[in-house]
């Protein structure tokens, strides 16, 4: 199964969003560009919703059919390990293998020796097309660097190993996951990152490093973007060399995690895209929802009166809900309205404070934030909060499709 040269991970909460996401695909490829999209929905999500993962390839299949989708589409089993892949085995064929949690655990000593012996030809001063500064490489540098990565790489052989024998090896797409570690990789980590996963036998077709700077869910990418641009031109270059030198997946490529609204660097990735003939994997961070939330303020009248009531009760329940996502999100409490200030909000302040437009000048990156995180909140309402969403679909499908579109895939792709 070969994922093609751009791809996009579209996450959708609560299902409900299929066809208004997969329209902006359509006008991409009415444009000229293929995009495959990838429908994922995490364990954490589904534990908070109560949903499972056959419900996403339920949405995900009736909306190719609705639409006449031609191209391919999958649907991906995200951050997954051991022990919660197997509800993901049947209904997905793309699978996020995240071993962030095993960076730092070292390997076996005779593990460890072993992965130095068998790349100690590289042991040297390497220079990597289009890569500026040469990598000063030792035996020592490349024990260091296995004793804090080879464990993790095995991690996702055994995670690899398991789906591929309960599904086959060709019926899936594999990715593995470290961005949720600690410190960035550098291109020389890299390079021996996946080297260990051509020890592993670990087809991955793409890969999703830590990058500097800060990823928040839902809002801008925060740091140098001058650094990130010259370490996304070094992974690819990286990646190229490794792919010849290991004979791993031709098609390797580099994805970002929460890779929504990074409206700064999407223009930097597409020139490092051109640049190299690349592809790239970017996942959006659910930021469907709050679209849908935009589009209940929008609607007005009691589903304006809801969408008031998921603030102030996230508002009221804030340390719960942010501390799953602390590391990925950056909420000034000071700058986060008071509900009785909401509550007298229009729909269209309501949908202005949480729609991200930097040039907005009532645009909150905390409100959105904090929303972002909220969606328990909403999974709690059951059925009334379906029924709005319903309710206000005619506002709704626009903004999805509208966010979708002309704040990620133009600016990435076209």
């Amino acid at each position: 199964m070969q994922l093609g040269r751009y791809s996009m991970g579209i996450g959708d909460r609560f299902g409900r969003e299929g066809r208004a996401q997969l329209a902006a695909f359509v006008q991409a490829r009415a444009q000229g560009v293929e995009i495959t999209p990838v429908c994922n929905k995490s364990n954490r999500e589904h534990q908070i919703i109560g949903t499972t993962p056959d419900s996403v390839r339920t949405e995900a299949d009736a909306a190719t059919r609705a639409l006449n989708w031609p191209g391919a589409y999958h649907v991906d089993a995200d951050h997954i390990g051991l022990k919660n892949v197997d509800a993901f085995i049947g209904p997905s064929d793309f699978f996020t293998i995240d071993v962030a949690d095993f960076t730092g655990q070292s390997a076996g000593e005779d593990e460890v020796r072993s992965f130095v012996a068998r790349h100690r030809q590289f042991a040297r001063r390497l220079t990597l097309p289009g890569v500026k500064d040469a990598f000063e490489l030792n035996e020592a540098r490349i024990e260091a660097i296995a004793r804090k990565y080879l464990r993790a790489v095995q991690e996702a052989g055994r995670i690899y190993r398991y789906i591929a024998a309960a599904k086959g090896a060709a019926a899936f797409v594999t990715e593995v996951s470290m961005d949720e570690t600690d410190q960035p990789q550098t291109p020389g980590e890299m390079f021996f990152i996946l080297a260990a996963m051509a020890d592993e036998k670990i087809p991955a077709q793409t890969i999703a490093p830590k990058f500097t700077g800060r990823f928040n869910k839902g809002v801008d990418y925060v740091g140098d973007t001058a650094q990130f641009e010259r370490e996304f031109n070094e992974d690819i270059a990286v990646i190229e060399f490794a792919v010849r030198e290991f004979g791993l997946p031709s098609n390797l490529k580099l994805s970002v995690h929460s890779g929504s609204d990074k409206f700064s660097i999407y223009a930097l990735i597409r020139q490092a895209l051109q640049k190299h003939a690349a592809g790239v994997h970017l996942k959006t961070a659910g930021t469907t929802w709050l679209e849908e939330l935009a589009g209940l303020a929008l609607t007005g009248g009691d589903v304006l009166g809801m969408a008031q009531e998921i603030y102030a009760k996230a508002f009221g329940r804030f340390d719960e809900l942010c501390q799953p996502y602390a590391t990925v999100i950056a909420i000034d409490r000071s700058r986060l309205p008071e509900p009785r200030e909401v509550n007298a909000w229009t729909g269209a302040a309501y949908a202005a404070a949480l729609r991200h437009d930097p040039q907005c000048r009532t645009f909150n990156p905390h409100f959105r934030q904090l929303l972002h995180v909220g969606y328990k909140v909403a999974a709690e309402m059951g059925d009334p909060f379906l029924q709005a969403l319903e309710s206000s679909r005619a506002r709704i499908d626009g903004l999805v499709s509208e966010n979708l579109f002309d704040k990620h895939i133009k600016p990435l792709f076209i």
